[in-house]
């Protein structure tokens, strides 16, 4: 019998639709506890996960037996759904239509976790627009249109 061997780490970034500022303090340590446990049941457990107001980090092992896409589908969806359903204040709560995905080399975990660990000290000075435009840039990532990727 063979034997499928895998350790792909990806970090995955995407924001509330429009930007609205709907990741609270006071719910975000829940938020990410329900992602984890997401992430958990498709076989791809996060290593860390971090937000401010209007979007999201996630650093996680993807699973060998799942697509990417679909991972991220069920993540984005339940995700939606369980905000919408913790208050009345987020019956409005939605994620953006797409996604940012990067490979990351295991020798690179550590500074991928300490980049996420440090979102809210980071985003005092960068827009999250700016961040992902970097990160496009680092990961020569040519598809990329501003009209489509900031559309909702």
């Amino acid at each position: 019998m063979g034997q499928s061997l895998s350790k792909l780490y990806v970090h995955l970034t995407f924001g509330t639709k429009g930007r609205y500022p709907f990741i609270k303090h006071s719910v975000e340590v829940r938020l990410h506890e329900y992602i984890a446990g997401t992430l958990k049941k498709y076989d791809s457990p996060a290593i860390i996960i971090n937000s401010v107001s209007d979007h999201i980090h996630i650093l996680f092992c993807l699973s060998k037996n799942y697509a990417l896409a679909k991972v991220i589908e069920e993540l984005k969806k339940g995700s939606s759904k369980w905000m919408k359903e913790i208050d009345d204040e987020y019956s409005k709560f939605s994620w953006q239509i797409g996604y940012g995905a990067f490979s990351v080399s295991s020798s690179k975990v550590e500074i991928v976790k300490n980049y996420i660990s440090n979102q809210k000290q980071h985003h005092q000075s960068k827009s999250y627009q700016e961040e992902v435009e970097e990160f496009l840039k680092e990961y020569s990532v040519i598809e990329y249109d501003p009209t489509y990727f900031w559309k909702e």
